[in-house]
This record gives C-alpha cells, structure tokens and sequence, in this order.
C-alpha cells in the first residue's frame, strides 16, 4: 500500500487578485496556525517532497521538524510558470492574451511561461519518480496548479477537468493505492 499526501502551501503574502505563479513569495501572518492545522490532519509520513518556492518550503520545513522526517525539494512541483503575467493585476493583463488562454487552456504559453501541457508534463515525470521510492507513506507540498495536475494524473482525466476544484490553502488530499494500479505511473 501506497499513500501519498498532497498539500497546498499556506496563505500567500500577496495582493488579491495578482497573478503570482511561480513568483517567490513568503507567507502571511497567519502561517504558524495554518501549518499547525495542516500537521494536525496530516499522519506520519516518512517523507516530504516540497516544491522549493518559499510558500510551500516554509511549510515543508515545518511539518518535516514537526514529523522528525526527510525532507526534499523537487522543482518540478512548482506552480505554473506565467512569464510575464506573474506579479501583474489579472485585470492589467491584456484581455487577447487572457482570450487566448481561455480558447486553449491546455496549450496555451503566456509570453516567456509555460502551458497547462508542459506542467502536467513536468508533474508527471516527479510523480512517476516517487512511486519508484521506497517509502510508503510521502507528503507533496505543492500549489493549487501543480496538485491539480497530479490528481488529473492520477485519476486519468484531463487537467482542465480539475479546474473548477477548489484546493483552499492548507488543504490535505490523501490518495491511498496501490504503486502499479489506480493510473499512478508505472
């Protein structure tokens, strides 16, 4: 048996309504009880795999202390990367380029990011990776985009099927399996 826990980072430190990807932001003043919610709904685990933008690494290094666990980074958990819309207001964004996107979520490319294809691509090869470990029990810390991409993995749908679900920051998704079955990869 398999069970891998995948975690949204806490509350960004960040203006409403900005686009922020794979921007490196920290965390809000709320942090210390966000985590500690998480570290109550997580079960041991014997491994956390972080994304290394700081949002989900704070959190990371906090649950991993907490669990007396490893701790590793991997970048391919990271969000989204949107080139020249991160850290630009959404309303700012010209409204081709957001028609654009809306006309083809899977491959569009924002100028200088990368598409909803190259992140399920890139979330695809970590996961693959971390049903080779030994470990049995491994927590992901990760973003709302690159948790959606493993779940869409995971249950064989496409990612643009996952993206009316709502993952709150702090959240906790358990997916207990087999390593071969349940669409993990091979």
């Amino acid at each position: 048996m398999f069970t891998l826990y995948l975690i949204r980072h806490t509350t960004p430190h960040i203006a409403p309504g900005i686009c922020y990807g794979q921007l490196d932001i920290g965390v809000t003043g709320s942090f210390e009880k966000e985590a500690n919610d998480v570290l109550r709904w997580l079960p041991p685990v014997e491994l956390i795999i972080t994304s290394p933008l700081q949002r989900a690494r704070r959190l990371a290094e906090h649950l991993a202390q907490a669990q007396r666990c490893e701790l590793r980074s991997d970048a391919r958990l990271m969000e989204k990367h949107f080139g020249a819309w991160e850290g630009r207001a959404w309303n700012d964004i010209a409204r081709r380029e957001i028609d654009a996107w809306a006309a083809d979520v899977p491959g569009y490319v924002p100028p200088g990011g990368e598409s909803a294809q190259q992140l399920m691509q890139r979330v695809q090869t970590c996961l693959h990776s971390v049903t080779q470990l030994p470990q049995r029990n491994i927590a992901l810390i990760a973003h709302g985009g690159s948790i959606r991409a493993i779940l869409a993995q995971i249950g064989g749908v496409a990612l643009t099927d996952t993206l009316n679900w709502k993952i709150e920051y702090g959240a906790v998704v358990g997916v207990r399996t087999y390593r071969k079955s349940a669409g993990l990869p091979p």
